[in-house]
């Protein structure tokens, strides 16, 4: 389990390193080209349950900690998916990973 750290306080949402890993590129992204989002999430039931929203600008303060130490192997449909969301109504979310499908090479015949 890692953690996005938020704002001045550090506010830790504790996330799984593989999905972390990815919000992390698509926020950073996001933050490079000058954009802000409202990054939703459900909350375990550990610290009460429920939704929460925190809004993302370039000028917020994040930190991002990962209990692994090998980064993972990144999924670009994942993270299009992930950033795709950035624009929705609801906010960016992390939704669930889709299955890699192999490019298959074809033999010279």
């Amino acid at each position: 389990m890692g953690f996005l750290y938020y704002g001045n306080n550090s506010y830790a949402v504790e996330i799984d390193d593989r999905p972390l890993a990815h919000l992390k590129v698509v926020l950073l992204s996001l933050l490079r080209a000058g954009k802000s989002a409202a990054f939703c999430f459900d909350r375990s039931t550990d610290i009460g349950s429920g939704r929460e929203t925190l809004w993302i600008s370039p000028s917020t303060e994040l930190r991002f900690r990962f209990n692994g130490n090998r980064a993972p192997r990144i999924n670009e449909q994942w993270l299009q998916l992930i950033a795709a969301t950035a624009d929705a109504p609801t906010g960016l979310r992390l939704v669930a990973e889709p299955v890699e499908v192999p490019i298959l090479l074809r033999s010279a015949g």
